[in-house]
């Protein structure tokens, strides 16, 4: 094969690959590792790959070995990041360079994605039946409820001070209930999106100064986006949605304490949808919303954004299932990582067709 064709070869990889010398030094770099790595080759080449890469598993010695004897080196399931952001969940496929004595290249294969995305389409159809038969229940629990409040207030003008508090629990709760499944009949009634180009920072800027004049007025909210990024294609009205939902939700863990929020955008050029049909989706437009807060529950973690689960007393669990909801219709992801003092909502965007930015 040609010069060229290996170059093509190795540009068009879909998974991250990194060169090694015999001193265990970045020799190059194809691009699905400069996005894994958020940075360039031209800007790496020559460094210690291991002062770039962490990696969750003590790999030095089999991989001195794997050198010695010219033998390739498979590692599972371990944790592998640039040390810039989460580390993601991968496979490690390390395999000598033929004619290249000591020179290695090191393939990175992130699992965490299609964990999750198998999980997701487990659950998918459970949590559907799970809606529908909510909305059902809504409609038909909705008026009577309005007839016992209503009860319950004519009760109230004939009552003395020690009954009325009773009455006025009555009205409360059934006020609060009928706000439940409004909130229920919401979820199940969202249109698809009207998608367009979106410049996802002006979105950002109008969730920031909602929230800082409403519910986290006690919050600072730091902004550190990438100037650069391109425009995403979504509808920045439902999007919005999606970025209060969340504001709302890291300003309310910390308890009506003083804290900080990060808003943070950036771009990932390796990152790529899988669906089930095996044809993939672009996602490189990043955004995190993270927080100090003190963490997810261990116990919901897992299944947070699933219909009707919530860490708050009193809460719903329909915040974030319907963010989810927006963010699947978008044809994107969204993902979390939680530990006490930071937890990340990450959301994964396509970009807006190349057509689309062309008529501007």
């Amino acid at each position: 094969m040609s010069p060229d064709t290996d170059m093509a070869i190795w540009s068009s990889l879909p998974v991250p690959a990194i060169l090694l010398d015999a001193e265990q030094r970045i020799a190059d770099m194809n691009p699905a590792a400069e996005g894994f790595m958020n940075n360039s080759t031209k800007w790496l080449l020559g460094q210690p790959i291991w002062d770039r890469l962490t990696v969750d598993s003590p790999l030095e010695e089999s991989l001195q070995r794997a050198r010695a004897n010219g033998t390739p080196l498979f590692v599972n399931d371990v944790d592998v990041g640039p040390g810039t952001r989460a580390p993601l969940v991968c496979n490690l496929q390390i395999a000598p360079i033929q004619g290249r004595p000591g020179w290695m290249i090191l393939l990175i294969s992130p699992r965490e994605l299609a964990g999750r995305m198998t999980q997701s389409h487990s659950v998918k159809s459970a949590a559907k039946s799970a809606i529908g038969m909510a909305e059902m229940l809504a409609h038909e629990i909705k008026n009577p409820l309005a007839g016992i409040a209503g009860a319950a207030q004519l009760l109230s003008m004939n009552l003395g001070k020690d009954d009325l508090e009773l009455t006025d629990l009555i009205v409360a709760e059934t006020r609060r209930i009928v706000k439940l499944l409004e909130q229920v009949e919401q979820f199940g009634n969202l249109s698809p999106p009207e998608r367009k180009e979106v410049n996802v920072h002006d979105v950002l800027d109008r969730a920031r100064r909602s929230a800082l004049l409403g519910f986290g007025a006690h919050m600072k909210i730091i902004e550190d986006y990438d100037p650069s990024l391109p425009l995403a294609y979504g509808d920045p009205d439902q999007l919005l949605q999606v970025v209060l939902n969340l504001l709302k939700n890291a300003s309310e863990a910390a308890g009506g304490q003083p804290g900080k929020i990060r808003l943070h955008s950036f771009y990932e050029h390796s990152f790529r949808l899988r669906r089930k049909d095996g044809t993939g989706q672009s996602l490189p437009l990043q955004i995190e919303i993270i927080d100090d807060g003190p963490g997810l529950p261990e116990n919901i973690k897992g299944d947070i954004f699933d219909p009707f689960v919530s860490g708050r007393e009193n809460g719903t669990g329909l915040g974030l299932a319907l963010v989810s909801k927006i963010i699947s219709d978008h044809d994107g992801w969204i993902s979390v990582e939680s530990i006490p003092g930071r937890t990340v909502f990450r959301i994964s965007l396509p970009m807006a067709p190349r057509e689309t930015e062309e008529k501007h």
